[in-house]
């Protein structure tokens, strides 16, 4: 109960609104504690004016508290408020009175507008408010100078010269101070540095917060790549998958049925052939169940060597299995065999096994078949043809497609169609850089 009430007060506090107010009226406090602004604007409008002074304090307090509205609505209309706080700080400057801590109002709201607002914007509302400070200044310095008062006097050296009155009804002359009420001949050289500095933080804040935004851009498309990575990983990981599996499961599927089949037709004549057969079936499954679990098991292995996969060294235990439990197979090999990648050495293993298997679905009765492998400088070169009868068909099918993807991702090309004598000729070439397309 506690941590949900602490969690609601934090997030009401972070809103701009609260945190605005919270400034406005610590504003407000500081100059009634720091200023005690009824005493001192008392004291400098009795000094200058001759009207009473409540009417002057009302006035103050008006536009104080016009200043301090303005303070706690800065984020919502900025031009308009900084103007407002910045008449407002004219009006205190009117009434002689000297400058206080809510006229620090007129800084927030430009730093604010430099936040918010285009760098030329907010420059030219600086340029414009060190002009008005100016020429407010040189008003005041010419009206002292207009009544003989010597210019060079500062500031805070008092000069009252009363005309003595020669009766008490005769009215009260008024003093050279009044007119020195206007801003002293140095404010600019305070208050435009103030102002100077307040759009060079808010400017600074607003150049912060288009780089952070930038950077939550960045971010956020990093974040977009990633997954769209992850994606296509997981999807090229799927398809490598099925097509290992495949392959696998096909291969071995395509012997168990062959063997199935000539031993359903020796059971009743020839039961030795018969269990042979059988005997085939279960050496067969069992060593594609094998196969498939290790195709599982490397799933995300990065060291091939836990797992590793069947390659160009193991053609010559495929070929005698479909030899001697399918279709007759004669194997040639041209060059000098090496050593393959990882990659292509598997997928010459694959696409051999493939083809092979398409060959004892679709060859047909009494069909041979060929498997021819050469090794070049540039790579190796597989021909697996036959000469059965029957076609595959050509592009439709897991099987074909497999194996075109198998070559494709390797840099290589895959031929597959009807051999000019018949039957059906798949021709590979694979390079042994591994370069992917």
């Amino acid at each position: 109960m506690v941590h949900a009430v602490a969690h609601h007060l934090r997030a009401w506090s972070s809103r701009p609104i609260v945190q605005d107010t919270a400034l406005a009226v610590a504003l407000l406090a500081a100059c009634v504690v720091l200023n005690d602004p009824t005493t001192t604007v008392r004291k400098h409008v009795e000094s200058t004016f001759d009207v009473p002074w409540p009417a002057q304090v009302w006035i103050w307090w008006g536009a104080t508290l016009v200043a301090v509205a303005g303070t706690a609505l800065r984020r919502r209309w900025p031009l308009l408020l900084l103007l407002v706080c910045a008449m407002s700080a004219a009006t205190h400057l009117a009434l002689t009175t000297p400058l206080m801590v809510v006229d620090l109002a007129t800084p927030i709201l430009l730093h604010t507008v430099a936040a918010s607002h285009r760098r030329s914007v907010s420059l030219a509302v600086l340029v414009g408010l060190g002009a008005t400070v100016a020429y407010w200044t040189a008003v005041g310095v010419a009206s002292v100078q207009g009544v003989g008062g010597p210019p060079s006097v500062p500031r805070s050296v008092t000069m009252v010269e009363e005309v003595p009155t020669t009766t008490p009804t005769e009215p009260k002359t008024v003093s050279i101070q009044r007119l020195r009420g206007a801003t002293p001949a140095s404010a600019p050289l305070v208050i435009i540095p103030v102002l100077v500095a307040a759009w060079a933080t808010g400017s600074g804040a607003r150049s912060r917060m288009a780089y952070l935004r930038q950077l939550r851009a960045q971010t956020v498309d990093l974040e977009r790549e990633r997954d769209q990575q992850a994606q296509l990983a997981a999807a090229a990981e799927r398809a490598r998958i099925t097509r290992e599996l495949h392959d696998v499961v096909a291969h071995g599927l395509s012997v168990m049925v062959v063997q199935a089949q000539g031993g359903h037709a020796a059971l009743d004549n020839r039961p030795g052939d018969a269990r042979g057969a059988f005997e085939a079936i279960i050496t067969t499954g069992r060593g594609a169940l094998a196969e498939m679990r290790r195709v599982l098991a490397s799933t995300g292995q990065l060291d091939p060597t836990l797992h590793p996969q069947p390659g160009l060294a193991h053609l010559p235990e495929l070929i005698d299995q479909v030899n001697t439990t399918a279709i007759p197979v004669t194997f040639l090999v041209e060059g000098t065999p090496r050593q393959l990648p990882p990659s292509t050495d598997l997928a010459a293993y694959r696409i051999v096994q493939e083809a092979l298997t398409n060959t004892m679905k679709h060859a047909g009765q009494g069909a041979r078949a060929q498997v021819l492998l050469s090794y070049h400088d540039s790579g190796v070169r597989l021909k697996i043809c036959d000469n059965g009868p029957g076609t595959a068909k050509i592009g439709i099918g897991q099987g074909l497609r497999g194996m075109r993807e198998r070559a494709h991702l390797l840099g290589g090309d895959l031929h597959a169609g009807p051999g000019p004598d018949g039957g059906f000729v798949v021709r590979v070439a694979l390079p042994t850089d591994g370069v992917s397309r």
